[in-house]
């Protein structure tokens, strides 16, 4: 157990080592290796307090000057935490997870705070919302970058974001327009990836639909069921309409991964999709309308509408796709149980990027380590 708590210090001191040209001072660059072992910590809450104590400082001020005073580029270390989840989970099956979460917050004063809908809380609440881009392969998650959601209203509100300090260039974005350029970012990287996957919020996204599919770019994204689409001519049909015309020797039982209980099976059925005026370069492509049925109450159903390459592509596969969507809620969990995502107790826009970018590298290191553990491997050096 030494020697294993050995080895992970080291690796924390190397990933530490990878974003220290982030740093322009020796100061923050050291007061960033606390934090993130603050992050990795027992310790009960990781708020600005709880870390400071952890470090021995008697006031929270050099743990506030670290996400607010000081000079540093947490998109450089986004980048860095890119190249890190690559080097070690890299693969050419993974899964590219888009997804958000909402952190509670009182008051008005924290950059995008309003009363909005959170999935996390599962209603309307005051509350900051995040867009995250997660890598999800079989041996290991993690994310790959993030961007706080800036509600109209504060866009257009020119003196909260002075006294918050959101950039003159960021402007109003909706959600999916968010998750493009997070997954422009990661693509253009090359982030080695099979398919993208995302709930209905960005899969109901018809512009988004567009992009990936100009890049070439095959996904597996949740839509509604009045989602409206083309099939067997030239008539929209909504999503639930078609799987309601399928017949019963259309739907096989499949499992769309592990859960706590064993495999989580499902009803399943795909339909292609039509298409108007197609070239020979699209008729590569395939479309199809991916149905999972619950298998209990078979009126429980959700959509997916998958573009792929159309003669190597199975059902079995885009159901392992639909089903890797859920590893960002694990990682969510785990962020926020273990490496204090959503205990910042900050209210400007870059604080909130640099104390989530920390987060999610410390999140990273974790998933790193479990990885190399289930492989029986030791970390690279």
């Amino acid at each position: 157990m030494v020697e294993e708590v050995r080895v992970w210090e080291e690796e924390l001191t190397l990933l530490h080592e990878r974003i220290g040209g982030r740093f322009g001072r020796v100061e923050p660059r050291r007061r960033a290796l606390g934090y993130l072992r603050g992050l990795l910590s027992p310790i009960e809450r990781k708020n600005g307090w709880q870390l400071s104590e952890w470090l021995g400082d008697s006031r929270p001020d050099g743990v506030q000057r670290l996400l607010t005073g000081s000079g540093w580029d947490a998109d450089g270390v986004r980048d860095d935490l890119r190249g890190y989840v690559v080097e070690h989970l890299g693969n050419t099956e993974a899964v590219l997870v888009v997804d958000e979460t909402g952190f509670l917050k009182k008051g008005r004063s924290s950059a995008g705070v309003k009363r909005q809908y959170s999935g996390t809380a599962g209603r309307i609440e005051n509350c900051q919302i995040g867009v995250f881009l997660c890598y999800a392969t079989e041996s290991g998650a993690a994310f790959l970058d993030r961007s706080l959601y800036l509600p109209q209203e504060w866009a257009e509100d020119a003196e909260r974001r002075r006294k918050t300090d959101i950039p003159e260039d960021v402007r109003f974005g909706t959600k999916p327009q968010l998750a493009q350029e997070m997954l422009c970012r990661a693509l253009d990287a090359d982030v080695p990836c099979r398919f993208v996957t995302a709930d209905t919020i960005y899969g109901c996204c018809r512009s988004l639909r567009v992009w990936l599919e100009q890049r070439g770019q095959p996904f597996v994204l949740a839509v509604a069921s009045s989602e409206a689409l083309w099939w067997r001519g030239f008539v929209q049909t909504t999503a639930a309409q078609i799987a309601e015309a399928l017949a019963p020797e259309n739907w096989y039982r499949l499992s769309a991964g592990d859960g706590a209980k064993g495999p989580r099976l499902y009803d399943w059925a795909w339909e292609p999709l039509w298409r108007l005026q197609m070239t020979d370069e699209e008729r590569e492509w395939g479309h199809w309308l991916l149905i999972r049925r619950e298998i209990e109450n078979p009126k429980e159903r959700a959509y997916y509408v998958v573009f792929a390459p159309r003669d190597a592509t199975t059902l079995e596969e885009v159901v392992r796709v639909a089903g890797m969507r859920w590893r960002i809620e694990t990682c969510f969990e785990e962020a926020k149980g273990e490496c204090g995502l959503d205990e910042y107790e900050c209210r400007k826009w870059e604080a909130w990027h640099r104390h989530i970018t920390l987060s999610l590298l410390a999140h990273a290191f974790l998933s790193v380590v479990r990885a190399h553990r289930q492989k029986g491997a030791t970390l690279p050096q």
